[in-house]
């Protein structure tokens, strides 16, 4: 975590020297994407599952919605900097949030709970969450070829590869300038961002208490139809009001797929494996957003709107929907011992 913060720090910092676009291209695109890649999603699953066994959901909705209060915070201010100062402005803003964290993170963060003398919290029995039953080898490790053999594996890719697309790709990338191109205001747009960042962290915290609760697989499909139905309401918007509307929807939904998917990932494949599982699995939501963001700049360029790539987008997530409700909940079994795997042969 320290070094990913450090490394986003020099790329933000390198940003405001910029002066061309393959600049832009290494800096932004190679540097800061690698960074964010050490604090995205993968770290809250490692640390939610090497601290927490009781209420494990609760704690990822809680550690994944952290991103939306930093873009309710952050958006509409770094937009109100970047149009009365510049986007230097914005970026130096940004730099100093990310120095201010690196000392926090070197000082308090700890790896496991045996470094301070505790067991994971929780981890006297408990009942299963999501109905699933215990976990595949929690005291042995699923190897990624294995996983790579599975249905689970790639119907959770393939969500989540729609899951990118939707969020990271279409929105992330293209909800302002459509919101530009329908005449709001760019303050604007950004403070409707901000509303979808507040919201997200209600329906991320939500989704991650549901999932103790409710069966992750139904929960995700849910979440998929959410935010479909979003997504085709976006072409049609032409003021604030209903921009408002689209961003109460996708707000709820917006990073609320995290919890049931990571859920999913270890009750399947066990707490020690889904680290570097759930790390492949969200390989292919990065994927997915960059060739939507890619696809959608595309459209916008040669029909002059966004209008089919948000309508693709909900299609797709329909599609997500389905993915989701054919993943068989079923845990793993570990790897034979040597011994045994030649005693059966």
């Amino acid at each position: 975590m320290a070094g990913s913060l450090a490394l986003m720090a020099v790329g933000v910092g390198l940003t405001t020297l910029m002066r061309e676009y393959w600049q832009l291209l290494i800096l932004w695109g190679v540097v800061i994407g690698v960074a964010a890649g050490g604090t995205a999603s993968v770290l809250s699953a490692t640390v939610a599952n090497r601290w927490f066994v009781a209420r494990r959901g609760v704690v990822l909705g809680v550690l994944n919605s952290a991103n939306s209060t930093g873009q309710l915070i952050f958006l509409p201010l770094m937009m109100t900097v970047i149009v009365t100062v510049g986007w230097r402005g914005g970026s130096l803003l940004l730099l100093a949030a990310t120095f201010a964290m690196i000392p926090l993170v070197a000082l308090w963060m700890r790896d496991d709970p045996a470094d301070i003398g505790l067991a994971p919290y929780g981890s006297t029995p408990v009942p299963a969450s999501g109905g699933a039953g215990a976990s595949a080898a929690d005291s042995a490790r699923v190897p990624l070829r294995a996983a790579l053999k599975t249905s689970t594996f790639w119907l959770l890719a393939g969500s989540y590869f729609v899951c990118g697309a939707t969020a990271n790709g279409l929105v992330g990338t293209h909800l302002i300038p459509h919101a530009i191109d329908r005449g709001i205001p760019e303050i604007t747009a950004a403070a409707t961002v901000g509303v979808m960042g507040g919201l997200n962290f209600v329906g991320t915290t939500l989704s991650g208490w549901v999932i103790d609760y409710v069966a992750a697989k139904k929960w995700l499909a849910l979440i998929y139809v959410l935010r479909a139905l979003s997504l085709f309401i976006l072409p049609f918007v032409t003021d604030f009001s209903g921009l408002f509307i689209f961003a109460v929807i996708y707000g709820l939904d917006w990073f609320a797929t995290v919890a049931p998917t990571i859920a999913i990932a270890s009750d399947t494949f066990g707490k020690r494996s889904v680290g570097i599982i759930y790390g492949w699995i969200f390989v292919f939501h990065q994927i997915g957003g960059a060739v939507a963001a890619t696809a959608a700049g595309a459209v916008r360029v040669s029909l002059g709107e966004y209008h089919y790539a948000f309508l693709a987008g909900g299609l797709m997530a329909l599609i997500a929907a389905g993915l989701a409700l054919s993943i068989r909940s079923r845990p793993l079994p570990p790897p034979l011992p040597p011994r045994t795997e030649a005693a059966r042969a």
